[in-house]
């Protein structure tokens, strides 16, 4: 649970930093933007990697190198001096967080041979990486009131310490027994498909179609392409293609790549938006971000106890998507001083999203063999990375295209590039001219994360849909037995 806590924490931790960054670091837009999703689409990128060769080392062995580089590179970001080095300080986050986050629902996998257990477990699990996106940003805005931006980061250090102290004597080492020889050149196909298409994807809305952004991602696709290829012709390929031919498996990706989508798209405009739009400070942003996390501890155990209790598993997954759905139909509604219905729009998001993605995970690793289990983890992960990342990319430019529309062309140059670039100039002009940018600025914001709720709202009610069809009948594979979870090494 800790290398999880922490590495969900980073996905949100610069969320109230936001303002603080900016004034230190003066980064543009398109640096701001990479700051927030060079971390995730690093971690997407090697996640497959690194579960794979989770599975042949061991995913202990894996947890505790992750540890100490993720470790090295939150100590780096923390005393970061330029947005260049902030966003490669993130990246190097990226690479530590795709050893961790596999070979921790790996290792779940291996504990729990039991079927019931393992779903409890792994409500659970869900519930601790919803939490620690929840808790990152109330740490980010504690610690920016009372300390400077980069101590966000530094609250790594003592848990990562921790891990590599007790990791060794608390958990037992997981492995595949036979895992054949390492499929190296798999590891730069997989960075050369993820990393363009979201390069171009992340660029063309905000700044227009180009050609070298459409070449981008039409080279992203052809190594994605030739990706696909060598796993299915390599005689031992990174991922196996029989994991997709598992029970749920292929849609169970799928389907919790559009509930990341949903789940990060939202939280880059609701914590903006207690900040900048209602004006509260960093810590009181925080605390009134903390609110909706309340139900979420309910949502994953209510939905697993619903499946244990017979309740179709696919039902259940619509369900959550349409519960999500109506979080985000709810923020449509919202205006420049709508505190209590984001928030209830942000709870009512994150239970349904919770919902799903215990469900989802539950039904992947199961799927799963459990020699394959850091494999099948990574790809569930790798997905939901991806579709987080996008998430953000897309509705955040949709927000933003629609937010430059509505600035004056009139006002300050960095006006057009963000609400706090905005809200800066506001500050430097005399009198009226300056209150009235600042509000053209809040109205511009609240009318991009209202057409970016829309767009939300329209994704995850299709995502209900697709669950109930997807999903009808599914019926994973029961555990006749354990399966030697645990190779000869184990503790």
């Amino acid at each position: 649970m800790l290398p999880l806590l922490l590495v969900s924490m980073d996905v949100s931790v610069l969320y109230f930093a936001i303002p603080a960054i900016s004034a230190d670091l003066a980064p543009t837009a398109t640096q701001l933007l990479w700051i927030f999703d060079i971390y995730a689409f690093v971690l997407a990128g090697l996640l497959m990697t690194m579960g794979s060769l989770g599975d042949r080392i061991g995913r202990r062995r894996l947890l505790l190198i992750g540890a100490a580089a993720f470790g090295a590179a939150s100590l780096v970001a923390a005393y970061a001096t330029s947005a260049g080095m902030l966003i490669a300080a993130r990246a190097v986050l990226g690479v530590g967080g795709a050893t961790l986050m596999p070979s921790t629902l790996g290792l779940t996998r291996a504990l729990f041979p039991d079927p019931r257990q393992r779903a409890t477990a792994i409500a659970l699990w869900s519930g601790v990486m919803t939490a620690g996106i929840a808790l990152g940003s109330v740490l980010s805005g504690v610690l920016v009131e009372f300390f400077w931006w980069g101590s966000v980061f530094l609250v790594n250090l003592p848990a990562m310490a921790l891990l590599l102290v007790l990791g060794p004597i608390l958990l037992p080492e997981a492995r595949d027994p036979a895992p054949g020889r390492y499929d190296w050149p798999s590891v730069p196909l997989s960075l050369a498909a993820v990393l363009p298409v979201v390069y171009g994807l992340k660029e063309i809305p905000p700044q227009g179609w180009n050609v070298r952004y459409v070449v981008a991602i039409t080279v992203g696709l052809l190594f994605a392409a030739l990706f696909v290829h060598r796993q299915r012709t390599a005689a031992h390929p990174m991922i196996s293609p029989a994991l997709l031919r598992g029970p749920g498996f292929a849609p169970a990706v799928l389907l919790n790549l559009l509930a990341a989508f949903g789940t990060m798209g939202s939280a880059l405009f609701t914590t903006q938006y207690l900040q900048s739009v209602l004006g509260k400070s960093a810590m009181e942003a925080a605390l009134w971000a903390l609110l909706p996390t309340v139900p979420i501890g309910l949502a994953a155990p209510a939905a697993t106890a619903l499946v244990q209790r017979g309740v179709p598993r696919g039902r259940v997954v619509a369900a959550g998507f349409a519960v999500a759905a109506s979080g985000y139909a709810l923020l449509t509604l919202a205006g420049t001083d709508s505190l209590a219905l984001v928030l209830t729009a942000s709870g009512v998001l994150a239970c349904g999203m919770v919902m799903v993605m215990s469900q989802l995970t539950d039904l992947a690793i199961t799927a799963a063999p459990a020699d394959r289990a850091g494999s099948a983890s990574s790809l569930l992960e790798t997905g939901a990375e991806f579709g987080g990342a996008l998430g953000m990319a897309v509705l955040g430019a949709l927000g933003t295209a629609v937010y430059q529309r509505g600035i004056p062309s009139s006002a300050p140059d960095p006006a057009h590039e963000t609400l706090g670039g905005a809200l800066a100039a506001a500050g430097r002009l005399p009198g009226r001219a300056g209150d009235a940018l600042a509000t053209v600025a809040r109205e511009a914001f609240t009318d991009g994360m209202r057409a970016a709720a829309v767009a939300g709202t329209v994704l995850l009610a299709g995502a209900a849909v697709l669950a109930a069809v997807t999903l009808r009948r599914v019926r994973p594979r029961k555990d006749a037995e354990p399966a030697e979870p645990f190779s000869a090494s184990a503790v």
